[in-house]
């Protein structure tokens, strides 16, 4: 044994897991209720857990002092934040394959937990949605014994933490662009016009639509209507990798299709990467036509001097007043 050498595993998957765990936090996650029950009149709370929470349900949580909102949807938030949908989901411990299969009929609100927008449509569906999912939800408080808080904010990341250990690099690195894409639609919510799983289409203050879209090549492309012709403005690579020794590769990586976008006409290129524990010197080295780095890792928070970058130089290039961080 002592012959043998020890080689545990790298710390870079886990690294490539927080990352996507920080941006679940502002769609999915107990940070994310808290901020949308914020901008909720307490009054219609209390209304609505009385209509959707059933009464045996109410007594068990208020003995423990948990709050029902934090366990049962209510009209009132899943309206404020589309996107906790995916919170009781998580909540329920049902992987997204199985609660959004068409024998659920629950399909309509995958794009809400992804998206945080809801369609006219799906806003009609949304008290259907509470009362049925009120159902499995109550079962789960009658079954827990002294259920608590922290059992509340620890059942979704068991949920969550499956569904990243069953899922490739191919499908980590496009759950990490579609949280950038996310982070994109919060910069400009205030000039969204239709929010799709893949496509942001915003009116700027020119009166002209931007349309944010996650692609090939760029992964993320940002192009301007005029007219009937189309105007590249920014072309976005997103790197999701964390490991330090493997960083240059993914920064040659993102110069190749900054190169290819460049032939289909875009002027300025933007990569988002890790950045922590590197030298910025060497990975413009390896991309040299990209304009603008930022760590993903701040993006996906919305936090640090990056994310401030981030959000500037993204409400200028759309065309839009930059919204205030409140």
């Amino acid at each position: 044994m002592a012959d043998k050498k020890l080689s545990p595993p790298s710390a870079s998957r886990q690294v490539r897991f927080h990352q996507l765990l920080v941006a679940a936090r502002k769609q999915w996650f107990i940070d994310a209720l808290s901020e949308a029950l914020g901008t909720i009149d307490p009054a219609a709370i209390k209304g609505e857990i009385i209509e959707y929470v059933p009464a045996d349900a109410q007594k068990i949580l208020a003995s423990s002092g948990v709050r029902d909102e934090h366990v049962f949807p209510l009209p009132a938030v899943i309206k404020a934040k589309p996107s906790l949908v995916g919170y009781y989901r998580l909540l329920l411990g049902a992987p997204q394959k199985s609660f959004y299969n068409s024998s659920t009929g629950l399909g309509p609100f995958k794009s809400m937990e992804e998206s945080n927008m809801v369609s006219a449509v799906n806003t009609s569906l949304i008290p259907d949605f509470c009362k049925a999912m009120a159902v499995p939800l109550a079962d789960l408080v009658r079954q827990i014994p002294n259920i608590s808080g922290r059992d509340i904010s620890e059942l979704p990341l068991l949920t969550y933490g499956s569904q990243l250990q069953g899922s490739r690099n191919t499908a980590i690195g496009k759950e990490a662009m579609q949280g950038v894409l996310v982070a994109i639609s919060e910069i400009v919510a205030k000039r969204l016009m239709k929010s799709e799983h893949k496509k942001l289409t915003v009116k700027n203050a020119a009166g002209r639509l931007v349309i944010i879209s996650l692609s090939h090549d760029p992964d993320v492309a940002i192009d301007e209507q005029i007219g009937n012709v189309t105007h590249r403005k920014v072309a976005l690579e997103v790197k999701g990798g964390t490991d330090v020794s493997n960083a240059h590769n993914r920064a040659g990586e993102a110069e190749k299709s900054h190169l290819k976008a460049k032939t289909r006409g875009y002027p300025e290129f933007w990569t988002i990467i890790s950045k922590t524990g590197l030298d910025i010197r060497r990975l413009r080295a390896e991309s040299q036509t990209t304009n603008h780095w930022f760590d993903i890792g701040e993006v996906l928070a919305r936090e640090g001097k990056d994310w401030d970058d981030f959000r500037q130089r993204v409400a200028g290039v759309v065309g839009i007043p930059l919204k205030s961080k409140g």
